[in-house]
């Protein structure tokens, strides 16, 4: 019934079975701040960064530009042994825009990620107008002896949607992006969020149906939240937002899993934020929680991550 991509319990293909079933155990990511910025916040392409944006809600504790990058490593690679398990690593560059340095730089700090025997290569997040040939070049050269993930975020693939959030580059901008990346050797994630002014369960098929059609590997989905000391949280506070229920999101997603092909793999399907920071909406969920909310929905429909193409497929007679 299933394709060999997705796993028979949870009904999607999710990147850490992927991961296992890659290199043979159990790998996790380890998060390092290496204080970069982002052109969106230094004038280059705009200023104040995205409406939502606020790094410090989504990083784990301990990942600190002041802390030494090999500390960072050190430290979340003992976390995630203790706590999972792990026996490899991938060394996630996370906060704002990973590749907007001097090329020299990118490469000292990929380099000593990938120094450490038990890391299997990096993960780069970046945006899709900050991605520049020395760069990309430069990962592509990594990517012929270790694994290297480049992580585009996208968020919305609606042209007034991406100026409302303040977003700075244009869905041709990640286009691009993508096809500049592809055939490299190198794994494309792309970041959405779902729950925008507008979004509706409608356009949220549209943009899987874009996805569908990339070369994609794998995909991070989240809800629109709002944190402390944003934009967002400031318009939501003042009355001028409303943000989508739990049930919305979670209706929303599996119809967007129920038509996004078996082999890209889904590496996160919520965002949550310390209690402290967030402002809305309080669901009382933490990350593992809201997985087994969406699977147990696809489960209560007797539907599965692609399932809605296997029936067009099958409707098509194209067998």
């Amino acid at each position: 019934m299933f394709h060999e991509s997705i796993h028979k319990d949870l009904l999607i293909n999710s990147y850490g079975s992927h991961l296992r079933l890659r290199f043979g155990c159990r790998v996790s990511k380890v998060n390092v701040d290496g204080g970069f910025t982002c052109p969106n916040r230094d004038g280059t392409k705009g200023t104040g960064g995205c409406i939502f944006c606020d790094n410090n809600s989504f990083s784990p504790e301990g990942t600190k530009a002041d802390v030494s990058q090999e500390k960072q490593m050190i430290d979340g690679m003992a976390y995630h042994r203790r706590r999972l398990g792990s026996e490899k690593f991938i060394i996630y560059f996370q906060k704002f825009t990973n590749t907007y340095a001097p090329v020299d730089r990118l490469r000292d700090m990929y380099t000593r990620a990938l120094t450490c025997p038990d890391v299997i290569g990096i993960s780069v997040g970046t945006r899709p107008d900050a991605l520049g040939d020395d760069a990309l070049a430069l990962l592509t050269e990594i990517a012929r002896t270790h694994y290297v993930c480049i992580e585009l975020g996208l968020q919305s693939m609606d042209a007034s949607t991406l100026k409302w959030m303040n977003r700075g580059h244009t869905l041709a901008e990640y286009l691009k992006a993508v096809e500049r990346v592809a055939g490299r050797g190198i794994d494309i994630c792309t970041h959405l969020i779902y729950g925008f002014p507008g979004d509706s369960r409608t356009s949220f098929l549209k943009t899987a149906d874009l996805m569908a059609g990339l070369p994609l590997n794998s995909l991070k989905i989240h809800q629109l939240h709002a944190v402390r000391g944003t934009r967002l949280a400031e318009l939501y506070e003042n009355k001028q937002l409303r943000l989508i229920s739990c049930e919305e999101y979670v209706a929303a997603v599996c119809d967007f899993l129920e038509r996004l092909p078996a082999h890209i793999s889904i590496q996160r399907l919520y965002g949550s934020a310390p209690l402290d920071q967030l402002v809305a909406p309080a669901w009382g969920l933490k990350n593992n929680q809201m997985w087994y909310v969406i699977i147990n929905e696809l489960r209560r429909r007797g539907t599965w991550q692609g399932c809605a193409l296997v029936d067009e497929t099958l409707r098509a007679g194209n067998y």
